[in-house]
Order: structure tokens, then sequence, then C-alpha cells
């Protein structure tokens, strides 16, 4: 069942979102403050609306994609006045759960639907609609729109209230987070051996030893080249501080997290933070002393 579908963000995330949904045969609308990622969605097919309003308007069901916090409760705050009763809103975000709760709040009084929907995996990934859907809300009403959810992403799993989504993807940041870090150390680690990264990416990839995130950013890892990036430090460093924000609430002691997010500190100050995430490999190669082409 196709359905009209807009998407508020247009940015990695959201661009490739529409994208595909206008492959799986949705009419799409979208909306972003940059003219760029107007352009690319109505490349694709979709069409881009001057305002918010005029695509709140255009379809019943919203998706948002938005890149910080401060974006988001403007988004938010700006949109339950323009909501009509019975409208869906899909919130993909990493945001801190209050955040989240504030929004939910607002558009319940406007007597509207928000679900809480992550998504687990890179930009690079969600241009394949290679995405998981990390769901939570109400169940009918999820129910309701998983033909939209199928349209971007290859899973979705319904996780229960609202707010359960968002827990799980603190669970996957806090995985991808270490694991990237365990990556490029690996890498590091074989250049001080003289091993030839290709031939380490190639062996190990398919290992026992392996990662999704191994898989992912290991060809990042032996080319050297973390641009374009598919997931941005800088808009990693949001989640690292929401995800030990919500571990300390907990009191959880969270030793390899927390060791692995001085790698990404160090990569904003060497001044790394438009680079992928991966770029912590080249932290990493600096703390050993190895040089691309020395060992």
């Amino acid at each position: 069942m196709t359905q009209a579908v807009g998407i508020i963000g247009l940015g990695i995330m959201g661009g490739a979102f529409g994208a595909n949904l206008v492959k799986a045969g949705h009419q799409v609308f979208g909306y972003d403050v940059s003219a760029d990622a107007a352009a690319r969605l109505e490349a694709a097919g979709g069409k881009a609306l001057g305002s918010m309003a005029e695509l709140l308007e255009s379809a019943p069901i919203t998706i948002t994609s938005l890149p910080t916090m401060p974006a988001f409760d403007t988004v938010f705050a700006g949109m339950a006045p323009l909501l009509k009763p019975g409208h869906i809103v899909i919130e993909t975000c990493t945001m801190p759960l209050a955040n989240k709760q504030a929004a939910f709040d607002k558009l319940t009084a406007a007597g509207c639907h928000l679900l809480d929907c992550p998504v687990s995996g890179t930009g690079a990934q969600a241009v394949n609609k290679d995405l998981v859907v990390l769901g939570s809300g109400d169940a009918d009403v999820f129910a309701r729109i998983k033909p939209v959810l199928e349209g971007f992403s290859r899973k979705q799993f319904y996780l229960g209230g609202f707010g359960k989504g968002s827990t799980m993807k603190y669970l996957a940041n806090h995985l991808v987070t270490i694991h990237n870090v365990a990556a490029a150390e690996v890498f590091t680690l074989a250049a001080k051996a003289g091993l030839d990264l290709q031939m380490v990416y190639d062996t190990l990839q398919d290992s026992g030893a392996t990662s999704r995130m191994f898989q992912m950013r290991g060809p990042l890892m032996v080319a050297d080249n973390y641009l374009p990036a598919t997931a941005r430090i800088s808009l990693h460093m949001k989640d690292l501080h929401i995800i030990t924000g919500f571990a300390e609430d907990l009191h959880c002691p969270t030793p390899l997290f927390t060791a692995a997010t001085q790698m990404y500190h160090a990569a904003v100050s060497q001044g790394l933070s438009a680079e992928d995430t991966a770029a912590v490999c080249r932290v990493m190669e600096q703390l050993a002393g190895v040089e691309r082409g020395s060992a």
C-alpha cells in the first residue's frame, strides 16, 4: 500500500529515506532549510515544499530526521499547532528521552500520534535501504505505518511503549562506538607489525573476529580516506553525550564505552569533526607513531 509521506530534514539520512520511499512507490514531500537538500529530493522524484506548514498539510504521515537537539525542539514546538488530529509522526532521530517525551506530550495533546523509531545504520547503509528500525509507541499505529518503514529499511522491530526504541538505539550506538575504535586499534597494530592492511581486512572481515563496523568502516581505514562521511564525527559526539548521560542516570558503569569516547574527543581536537567516524583510526595511528607508507 502506497501513501503520501512527508519528511522534515533531508540530510544524509532523511534524503535517503525520501529517495527509497519514492522507489517504493510512495508520494514523498520534503522540507529542509537547505536548498541543496531540497534539490536532491526533487532529483530523486520527490517534491520539496517551502514550509513545514505546507508539508504537514500535504501528507498525513510525517517522518522527522533532525541533526541536533535545538533543531529537534524547534521543529516539534512549531509542528504541534499546525497538526490536524490523527496525524502520525515517525521520529527517527537519536535524542535524549526527555526531549522525545516532551515532543510526545505536545503531539498527544493535539490529538496526534508520535512514534519513537530511531534507525540503526550509517548513511551509506541508508542509501542502500540497509537500515534497522527500532520502533516504539502505540502498537496499532506502528502496524499501520509499517509499509512506510518497509520503504526505507530492511528490518523493523516493535519494542514496546514510547521510548523503548531510543533506549535500544543507545545500546546499539554504545556498541558501534566501541567496535569502531576496536577496528581502528587493530589496523594500527597491524601497521606497526608491518602487515598489509588490505590483507588484514580481507582475512578478518569474514572471520569470527569481525563486526559490522569492521566490515563497514574497515575499507575506509585501509584507504585512510574518511570523506565523504557516512556518519560525521561531529554528529556522533551528540550520541556520545546522550549515551553517557543515560548511563549516568542509571548509575551503570561503562568502562569500555568511556575509554572509547576519548578517541572521538581527540579526533575533534585534531580537526576531524567533519570526517567519518572511522577517522578515529588516524587518531590511533598518531598515538602509535604510525605514518602511512612508513610501516
